[in-house]
């Protein structure tokens, strides 16, 4: 069996080459060629799998009959045209969703740090419940961070429990009481709850000033163009984007006006991409009647930074902070994608602070000693994700 593999797909060959050659392809060049001889393709949200791919690489010959995807997301994926050819498909829903989380807080906390105010005060309001909103919503409210929701869809299914269904509002309630805006939305092009350019031009003119928006979710659910006027134009938000329209020629202009722009990486911690990783092996694996004898223990190296003690002296926020940046701090990707982009041209320079992602680890793979003095600070820390060492 050949198996065609996302060259930015970690341990695809520890665990796709139990299952027969792997094949690495940069995955914007999987075209219908790199497919004539693949019985299976592994790919990540960059790599369009819609229906001229498919039905040109069947006229090519290809035997494909499984494509995974190692992301949460699958609107890069024509799932209607796999189906019509007889290709079974898996993706890896929730699998980055924790790093997605931390790229939030870490992002929160610095603009808390560079402006002077209190994250633990302000009000959040998250677009969007599902794997990584549902995530930011448990954690936020467990720091004791006021929240309010939104997930039309989630509540009209009574996907809700009774207890929780009251902080659950419009996306409107929440851009008039919300001091900061997160969106973690997928696309969804038509229907009663379209999400693209959900936040249009009138919605960014309601933002009251001082508001901070932030969107991990998809690019077109906020309209560009509008949000580059708002920002140039008042410049009293805060942008924080990390998806956006276009990719990876987005908007430079945009991106140099956002506080922390950086090139769609909130998901791309080591141990997401390692979930991804396993979840498709295992479901390929049982596609082809093999066995999966690989665990995702045996995948994960131990982390560069794994124990840190604290004692009194620090603020929680404070604390918060050093804590967040000891696994990650996006300053280092908002200065990598501008570095790159005048090096290479936004297109090229997206692209490749992508590809040459450097090592990232998660809030749970570090643990927490806390000191006599530093007690009280449990509560926000085990909210925020870390692991807090007994005794």
């Amino acid at each position: 069996m050949k198996i065609v593999v996302d060259a930015n797909v970690p341990a695809a060959e520890a665990c796709f080459g139990a299952l027969g050659e792997v094949i690495r392809v940069p995955g914007r060049e999987i075209v219908p060629a790199t497919l004539a001889a693949a019985d299976a393709m592994v790919v990540r949200s960059i790599t369009r799998v819609d229906a001229a791919l498919i039905a040109e690489a069947r006229r090519a010959g290809s035997p494909l009959r499984f494509v995974g995807t190692c992301t949460i997301g699958t609107d890069h994926v024509d799932q209607r045209a796999l189906a019509d050819h007889g290709i079974a498909f898996a993706s890896a829903p929730g699998c980055n969703a924790e790093a997605v989380v931390d790229y939030v807080l870490a992002s929160l906390a610095t603009l808390a740090e560079r402006h002077d105010f209190r994250l633990l005060e302000r009000r959040v309001g998250i677009v969007g419940v599902g794997n990584v909103g549902g995530r930011l919503l448990s954690r936020l409210t467990a720091m004791g961070i006021d929240c309010l929701a939104c997930d039309p869809p989630r509540v009209e299914a009574e996907g809700i429990e009774a207890e929780d269904l009251a902080r659950f509002h419009d996306l409107d309630t929440l851009i008039d009481e919300c001091d900061v805006l997160c969106l973690h939305t997928p696309l969804v092009s038509e229907g009663p709850h379209a999400t693209r350019h959900l936040l249009d031009a009138q919605r960014l003119a309601a933002l009251a000033p001082g508001t901070l928006l932030l969107n991990a979710g998809r690019g077109d659910c906020v309209d560009g163009r509008a949000l580059r006027q708002r920002l140039a134009g008042q410049g009293d938000i805060t942008a924080v984007l990390d998806v956006w329209e276009q990719e990876p020629a987005i908007d430079a202009a945009l991106a140099d006006l956002a506080e922390i722009a950086t090139p769609h990486i909130a998901g791309y911690s080591l141990d997401g991409k390692l979930r991804g990783t396993h979840h498709i092996y295992r479901a390929l694996a049982h596609h082809v009647g093999l066995p999966a004898r690989l665990s995702l223990d045996d995948l994960a190296p131990p982390p560069p930074v794994a124990r840190l003690a604290l004692d009194g002296g620090l603020t929680p926020e404070e604390a918060l902070r050093l804590c967040l940046r000891a696994v990650y701090d996006p300053r280092r990707d908002h200065d990598g994608l501008h570095r790159e982009a005048r090096r290479q041209g936004m297109a090229k320079g997206f692209d490749g602070c992508r590809a040459r992602y450097p090592l990232r680890r998660e809030a749970a793979s570090l643990e927490i000693a806390l000191c006599d003095g530093a007690r009280e600070l449990q509560p926000l820390l085990a909210g925020a994700g870390f692991r807090i060492a007994a005794g």
